[in-house]
């Protein structure tokens, strides 16, 4: 089932709406099992509030910042080879028909919903947009770059025998005693620390090169055999662009008896917040966790965190907004917090207290610490026997007993193919330090938790849902064989910034020869000196007078937040963050 919504006209040179949204959207309702989605209109725009014309996939990741992100280790911006901010538009559009639907059910809720590209892609960014427009921003963030391929912004590993890999560890001792057992020396082993751990926020790696040299001498077998000691994980990143498998999005498990009603509350039935009245108790960390936390409050419900004695360490990530680690702020602000310590009886009893008047659960624990805490499904259903129980996982169920020892989302981008997918033929398949599946999980499982409180509402049962890193990673549609770019279908480098030409300015050439005469249209040397002689402002409007499309990329996050054509799709305070993704009517 397709989301539709009545045709309205279209801003000129604006396309029909993305297909691959449409689909994407279509397959998750296709998941939920009720008949009622068919009957919620949809619509995905290519823009949305965004006040410039876009029409395809890559004209959107250039605006609205996605290159830019990604292109922060290779040292310019650099489009995705998929169509992400595409994937989160249908799954933002699954999340808005449900909603809708769960609306309906408990009073009066919207007649439709609307969502956007545009706004998707803003959403994907939202971790790097508030950290570039916080008082403590970071100096990488601005400004556009030309730095070499092999900058130091990040390198994948390679080991001698040719394998590339991705390595993943959460503590500084287990990193220390990776490398030493490769032979790295201390000083360089310390200062690749920071780097390595922080490039989930920074999305760039700059590594000794001595790091680099230690696993360009050692054979993957000696690799593993170092990690396995040291308690690091390690994969291999897989070269084809298609997983190994194809999970659902989510796995939903009915538990229980049916129970008596939900608990009452004021604000059901809210047009424009049509989850008001639920209330969510979540406890997680990172990103895909807290994020999913976060597009459940952003529909309306009342989000309750538990966080450790002294509060999550994230909150001190630089840079602040405010107290606070902007973001930090930017997945988790709107929430209550209660302290607990949940590895003590008196924590867990608070779990079980906060439960008790809840509809949804929510963790992103390791694999068996719930069973260990006594805090599984079966152990919180017997406090609230209508209960949505959500676990957000790395694997899911792909690996079982011999997963490795950690689920992140770069390990995730190796083993699912989707680190092959983001990058063309002319790259060696690696992660993109962008947080993809972080974003895109964070996502699916807030979509599974409002097909939870849909199945509870029809069958009054208790429900578990189960959905992983690696299932959203599937959900991204994949090329046949890895993108093959031309000298056009890159960032154009002008004398202060980037252009991007649009997929309709690509088809017509005889108009790009207008723009820039016929020998630099035939000649990528003489094309990019001509270009880099005038401004990106003077080479829009250069394209605008011959008919192409083209759009100015995006550089720098905080100039995206002062820019009047975002005024409508962002909020400014303390940090900017963009608003929420759907327009409910």
């Amino acid at each position: 089932m397709t989301p539709t919504m009545p045709t309205t006209p279209s801003p000129p040179g604006i396309q029909a709406p993305p297909q691959v949204a449409q689909q994407v959207a279509a397959r998750l309702l296709a998941l939920v099992g009720d008949p009622g989605t068919a009957t919620v209109p949809c619509r995905v725009d290519w823009a949305g509030p965004v006040d410039v014309p876009l029409a395809d996939e890559r004209a959107v990741q250039a605006a609205c910042g996605v290159m830019e992100v990604h292109g922060r280790a290779s040292g310019r911006p650099t489009p995705l080879a998929v169509d992400y901010a595409s994937t989160v538009a249908g799954v933002l559009a699954a999340q808005g028909v449900c909603a809708a639907l769960l609306g309906r059910a408990r009073g009066a809720g919207p007649a439709w919903v609307r969502t956007s590209v545009g706004q998707a892609a803003l959403f994907g960014v939202v971790q790097y947009l508030a950290a570039a427009t916080a008082d403590g921003q970071e100096q990488e963030t601005a400004g556009p770059r030309r730095c070499a391929p092999d900058s130091a912004g990040h390198r994948p590993f390679v080991s001698a025998d040719g394998v590339v890999f991705e390595v993943e560890t959460l503590e500084a001792e287990r990193w220390l005693g990776f490398w030493q057992r490769l032979g790295a020396s201390r000083g360089a082993v310390r200062d690749g620390w920071a780097p390595f751990q922080q490039r989930f926020g920074t999305a760039t790696c700059g590594l000794p090169e001595e790091l680099h040299g230690v696993v360009r001498r050692a054979s993957l077998a000696t690799v593993r055999e170092a990690a396995a000691e040291a308690g690091v994980s390690v994969l291999p990143v897989r070269e084809s662009t298609a997983p190994p498998v194809a999970p659902r999005a989510w796995t939903l498990s009915p538990l229980g008896r049916a129970g008596g009603a939900a608990p009452a509350r004021t604000g059901a039935g809210a047009v424009g917040s049509p989850l008001a009245g639920v209330r969510v108790v979540e406890s997680t960390r990172r990103v895909q966790g807290p994020l999913a936390g976060h597009v459940l409050r952003l529909l309306g419900a009342e989000v309750v965190r538990i966080e450790p004695p002294g509060g999550d360490p994230m909150r001190g990530m630089p840079p602040l907004a405010g107290a606070v680690s902007a973001r930090f702020r930017a997945l988790n602000d709107g929430k209550r917090v209660v302290e607990a310590d949940i590895t003590t009886p008196a924590g867990r009893r608070t779990v079980r207290e906060l439960v008790a008047d809840a509809d949804v659960f929510l963790h992103n624990w390791a694999p068996g610490k719930a069973g260990r805490l006594r805090l599984e499904a079966t152990d919180l259903c017997s406090a609230q026997p209508r209960l949505v129980y959500a676990w957000a996982s790395g694997w899911g169920g792909l690996w079982g007993s011999a997963a490795p020892p950690l689920g992140t989302d770069f390990l995730v981008q190796a083993h699912s193919g989707l680190a092959a997918a983001v990058r063309p033929e002319t790259q060696p398949p690696a992660p993109s330090l962008m947080t993809l599946t972080d974003v895109l999980g964070g996502l699916v499982s807030a979509q599974a938790v409002l097909a939870g409180l849909l199945a509870r509402e029809r069958t009054g049962r208790a429900q578990r849902v189960d959905s992983s890193l690696f299932s959203a990673a599937a959900l991204v549609p994949r090329p046949r064989r890895r993108a093959r770019w031309g000298a056009w279908e890159q960032p154009l480098a002008t004398a202060d910034g980037y252009l991007w030409l649009t997929d309709a300015a690509r088809a017509r050439p005889e108009r790009i020869t207008d723009v820039v005469g016929a020998d630099a249209a035939l000649c990528p040397e003489a094309a990019a000196a001509r270009l880099a002689a005038r401004s990106t402002a003077e080479w829009s409007a250069r394209c605008a007078r011959a008919g192409l499309a083209a759009v100015p990329v995006c550089t720098d996050l905080s100039r995206l937040a002062a820019d009047p054509r975002f005024a409508a799709a962002l909020v400014r305070d303390e940090y900017v963050r963009p608003i929420a993704p759907w327009e409910f009517l």
